[in-house]
């Protein structure tokens, strides 16, 4: 009669054993962030990816945080940092507002986010576009990057995948563009880093402000403006 011999089964690597980089990285909107002024308001727009290291922890995730009624800011860094940044400037316009019983200037909530990135420099990751329209300047785009500067500009645009969109955007862009134009602009813009930016993709969200109020638009699958060459293989 043959032998038989039996082995007791190895045990495997318990969760404590497997090794995840992600675990250990913060929560991070590697991004591309946009806005661009036109005559009578802003076009601003952002894609949706949010990353943990290399693992994505969000596919669809809203950039675009309103911080008053006609105020938005894009977020680019950490996600917690830019976050709590906004949560204390909206908190803050909030009873400003009520104070001068009139709606906070855009310039006002830009100067807000540019103390706070400036005072805490050392401690945050936050690069911020700040967007909007006021019955006194009408639409305007600020740009808060790393460090606390303050500059207003005709468009801005932030994040990882800006990097790779420069030149589309300046061989592009052109001032007195309309809202149909920016909006297409945009959205083109975006697309194009999230070809190439492995920090940016999902879907891409548009908002445009305007006296009237606020209109936003979600682009995701076929609606994507990928150009000639359709979407990444």
């Amino acid at each position: 009669m043959a032998a038989v011999t039996v082995r007791e089964p190895r045990a495997g690597p318990g969760p404590a054993g497997l090794h995840r980089d992600w675990t250990a990285e913060p929560v991070s909107t590697g991004t591309t962030i946009m806005a661009v002024e036109f005559d009578g308001g802003v076009v601003i727009g952002a894609d949706s990816r949010t990353t943990t290291g290399s693992y994505v922890a969000n596919r669809v995730t809203d950039k675009l945080t309103p911080v008053h009624d006609r105020i938005f800011c894009c977020r680019s860094g950490s996600a917690a940092d830019t976050q709590a940044v906004a949560d204390a400037v909206a908190y803050q316009l909030a009873f400003h507002s009520v104070e001068l019983e009139e709606p906070p200037r855009v310039r006002t909530a830009a100067r807000l986010f540019q103390q706070s990135c400036y005072r805490y420099r050392e401690e945050l990751s936050a690069g911020i576009i700040v967007a909007g329209w006021d019955p006194r300047r009408g639409g305007q785009v600020y740009v808060v990057p790393l460090g606390g500067l303050l500059l207003r500009q005709p468009f801005a645009v932030g994040g990882s995948g800006s990097s790779y969109i420069y030149g589309y955007l300046d061989a592009t862009f052109q001032p007195g563009m309309s809202r149909s134009q920016c909006q297409e602009f945009v959205a083109r813009a975006l697309a194009l880093a999230m070809v190439r930016d492995g920090s940016s993709g999902g879907v891409i969200r548009l908002a445009a402000i305007t006296e009237e109020g606020v209109e936003r638009t979600v682009l995701a699958g076929p609606d994507l403006p990928w150009g000639d060459g359709g979407p990444p293989a």
